[in-house]
């Protein structure tokens, strides 16, 4: 990571994850018979989603400073496998849309995909559960983003049933509000950059340097970050 303060955003961001945290709580509580989330229960981890760039930034760097050189190590192994699994399912759903197939049936498509998060370790749990996404947090309790509905395999929330239900898309405008304020305050080349959303495998694998955010005197221009992968 760069020698830049981010304090100010990860603190908003850790707002947001204090937030998430009361919801999910909240729910748990008063739903406590539909709620299953349990130790050892891993199907969140195994769904698709992307990360803004607020997000990605702040689990990376927990990420570099949980973990010694040897673990990081085996764990970035087992983000490039999960990175070039997630990147064959995204290429296939994009060309699926380029065929003309109907937006909703290729998200629905992308739904049953499973990629295993590569910080699920073996006993079936999170090796960064304390600083895992946002997203995790509300997995297991009814969420709703772009009018899709969504609630959790393992739960026992009925369709067709009204439960209070989180509203992802205002999550998401929250993250990508953050993620501007990150890009304004660097003052990068790439003013666009908060609108970039990357899945966690690539989160961790992507060295947030100057070359990867457009700093001025930085040496590349190609705005991509060094990792290790099979150069897509």
């Amino acid at each position: 990571m760069i020698d830049f303060d981010f304090t100010p955003f990860f603190t908003k961001y850790e707002s947001l994850v204090g937030m998430a945290d009361a919801v999910f709580n909240k729910m748990c509580k008063e739903y406590e018979l539909l709620v299953k989330c349990k130790n050892g229960c891993s199907d969140c981890c195994h769904a698709l989603f992307d990360l803004t760039l607020v997000e990605a930034m702040y689990i990376n760097t927990r990420f570099n400073q949980a973990f010694s050189e040897k673990e990081r190590k085996a764990l970035l192994e087992k983000a490039n496998r999960a990175d070039r699994k997630t990147y064959r399912i995204k290429k296939e759903a994009y060309n699926e849309m380029q065929k003309g197939k109907n937006e909703v049936d290729i998200l629905g498509m992308m739904a049953l995909e499973k990629v295993r998060c590569p910080l699920l370790n073996d006993e079936e749990e999170c090796d960064l559960y304390q600083y895992r996404p946002i997203t995790c947090r509300f997995y297991g309790i009814p969420t709703e983003i772009n009018g899709m509905s969504h609630t959790c395999g393992e739960s026992d929330f009925k369709e067709g049933e009204k439960y209070p239900t989180v509203k992802l898309g205002v999550i998401q405008k929250q993250l990508y509000d953050i993620s501007e304020e990150i890009v304004r305050a660097l003052n990068t080349k790439y003013v666009k950059m908060a609108d970039i959303l990357v899945p966690l495998s690539m989160a961790i694998l992507t060295e947030y340097n100057e070359e990867y955010l457009g700093l001025a005197g930085s040496k590349d221009n190609s705005g991509k970050g060094n990792v290790d992968g099979d150069g897509k």
